[in-house]
């Protein structure tokens, strides 16, 4: 027993899939990682070079789009070499820095998505004082929070599973997470069951907030048309991602604690990735499509560079 915590490997989830459904599997991960790659950058560029897009509420989605660039380089790159190596394997402590990066970044979109609703609580139900309260000073915190809490809670919950001893080192999910290198410890998860509910608790807060912030705008909505017509433009795509989102990291934590091993692999496979998959492609997608600002800004700087294109070539 003197051994146990001595594992340098780590075995991830193995995808049961034929050679040419293996191929089809990279084909379409590769596709959709670059897709969240162009689609974002675009989204993160057109409000960096637009001045007229340096406010709260663009500067807070410049952020989804970094955070969701950040979670999902955590998740692609890996998943994507294990397809083509046929491994799947990892590292003691690379399987820490994945874990790391993609649930610190889960949890930041949900920061990010509770300061984008205080946001539009602000610019809705109090637009006077809204360039009065949403100070730099302020926007500049919500960002430090919205990137360092997350990092934090999340962080020192490695820093306790760390401390485990192993006894196993099969991880049943194509991704390492703490709760999976939790699962493989020899010793009682007590302490850190108790860490993770206060974690929980204070997140569940957020989604609180979150929808406490969005009944008062329902009803604003109701009693004023200006209201109504903002809240049509910028507050449905926010709760469009807060639902997709939610229900993602919901599914995964609840399955990740009480979940049955009847459960379908390939569809627990998918539903566990989800926040990875749909998020980090919707997010800028839906916003691009419904900000109308963002729209026009968006195909106005397609338009220049298309016509400094032309003009080069002439």
């Amino acid at each position: 027993m003197d051994n146990i915590s001595y594992y340098t490997i780590f075995s991830l989830a193995k995808p049961k899939v034929s050679v040419p459904a293996k191929h089809i599997y990279i084909a379409l991960s590769l596709i959709l990682y670059l897709m969240i790659i162009i689609f974002n950058l675009i989204l993160i560029f057109t409000i960096i070079l637009e001045k007229t897009l340096h406010e709260p509420m663009y500067i807070f989605l410049l952020n989804l789009c970094v955070n969701g660039l950040y979670g999902t380089s955590g998740f692609y790159p890996k998943f994507l070499f294990d397809l083509l190596s046929d491994s799947f394997e990892i590292s003691y402590s690379l399987c820490f820095v994945q874990g790391f990066v993609i649930h610190s970044s889960a949890l930041c979109e949900l920061a990010t998505l509770t300061v984008m609703a205080y946001d539009r609580y602000i610019a809705i139900c109090r637009p006077l004082n809204y360039h009065s309260i949403m100070t730099h000073t302020l926007i500049v915190k919500l960002l430090l929070f919205s990137w360092l809490f997350p990092a934090f809670s999340y962080g020192g919950a490695l820093l306790l599973t760390n401390s485990m001893p192993l006894c196993r080192s099969q991880i049943d999910k194509l991704y390492c997470d703490n709760l999976g290198i939790m699962k493989l410890s020899c010793k009682s998860r007590t302490s850190h069951n108790s860490y993770g509910l206060v974690i929980s608790f204070i997140f569940l807060l957020m989604v609180g907030f979150i929808i406490y912030s969005y009944i008062i705008l329902i009803y604003s909505c109701v009693q004023c048309t200006d209201s109504k017509n903002k809240f049509m433009q910028t507050c449905v795509p926010h709760l469009l991602s807060l639902i997709n989102f939610t229900f993602a990291l919901l599914f995964d934590t609840m399955y990740s604690r009480y979940g049955s091993i009847d459960f379908s692999q390939g569809l627990y496979n998918f539903l566990t990735i989800e926040f990875l998959v749909l998020p980090p492609i919707f997010n800028p997608f839906i916003y691009g499509l419904k900000l109308t600002e963002v729209r026009k800004r968006a195909l106005r700087m397609f338009i220049n560079v298309k016509v400094t294109n032309l003009c080069k070539g002439e």
